[in-house]
């Protein structure tokens, strides 16, 4: 048996014996998102929740202020920022800020550069998704933003593994191939354990199927898939792929040429939606 198989094999019996170690949302998200799904709740409550976390409120407040809102008065405090986001708006930020502390840097250095690379990789791929879903889907472009930013998390608990392994962490070409092959599985089993709903799950386990089409109607899947398409763009790491084949294109009713120009027509307001979820 190879490397590359021991290292599968050892996965899979991770997780056919539940001792894959995923990671677990920020308790202050899990709040956040339970609250928000209560009918009942109103700004109050979900801005005293929020305001029990500093570095969380001041960030809060840095989306409420950004270039999204220009022209609206300066918000100063977290009730004022819930109001003007709204309460969708505030779970999926809320969920998106927090994330960050999933990819930080960990001892081994070459996993400490791979969770940087994939915390931009899914950053570039949220803020595409965003400006996609709000020019040419009825779809939440908060929601779709979240989704691109969770579209990759099936890699963490690999590469987390793969520390175990020093002949895979020392070879990165076999470790790609097993990222390639596992981790929508493993995404899939993240997100049902965080409790997100089913479109986003459906982005963690679908979003490398190029012709994923369950139905006539856009779905947070087809967008993420286009944005991952583009974000590779210019790459050449990457398995060329005939795009006027990608179902999900149809979908959105866009053709490549014209999301290509149309996304580097809105480049500015990608590069800011990057910078608030990177920095």
């Amino acid at each position: 048996m190879d490397v590359k198989d021991k290292f599968v094999t050892a996965l899979l019996d991770d997780i056919s014996n539940n001792r894959l170690v995923l990671p677990t949302l920020p308790e202050v998200a899990l709040k956040v998102r339970k609250v928000v799904n209560d009918p009942c709740v109103t700004a109050d409550k979900l801005s005293k929740l929020i305001g029990t976390d500093a570095a969380l409120s001041a960030r809060l407040l840095q989306v409420a202020n950004s270039v999204f809102f220009k022209g609206l008065n300066p918000v100063q405090n977290v009730h004022t920022a819930v109001v003007r986001l709204g309460m969708v708006c505030v779970r999926n930020v809320v969920t998106s800020l927090v994330m960050n502390q999933l990819y930080q840097a960990k001892k081994n250095a070459s996993i400490r550069k791979e969770l940087q690379a994939l915390w931009i990789h899914g950053a570039k791929v949220a803020a595409i998704s965003n400006i996609l879903a709000k020019r040419y889907t009825p779809l939440n472009s908060d929601e779709a933003m979240l989704g691109g930013l969770v579209h990759d998390i099936g890699i963490l608990p690999i590469l987390s593994r793969a520390v175990d392994f020093p002949d895979i962490i020392g070879n990165k070409e076999v470790l790609d191939e097993v990222i390639a092959e596992m981790h929508p599985n493993i995404g899939k089993l993240i997100l049902e354990g965080w409790h997100f709903p089913q479109e986003l799950v459906d982005v963690a386990a679908e979003h490398e199927n190029l012709q994923y089409n369950p139905g006539e109607q856009a779905t947070y899947t087809d967008v993420v898939i286009i944005a991952n398409l583009h974000s590779y763009l210019g790459k050449t790491d990457r398995p060329a792929v005939d795009w006027g084949a990608v179902q999900a294109f149809e979908k959105l009713s866009l053709t490549p040429e014209k999301s290509i120009a149309m996304l580097a027509e809105a480049q500015a307001e990608i590069m800011d939606i990057q910078r608030l979820l990177i920095s």
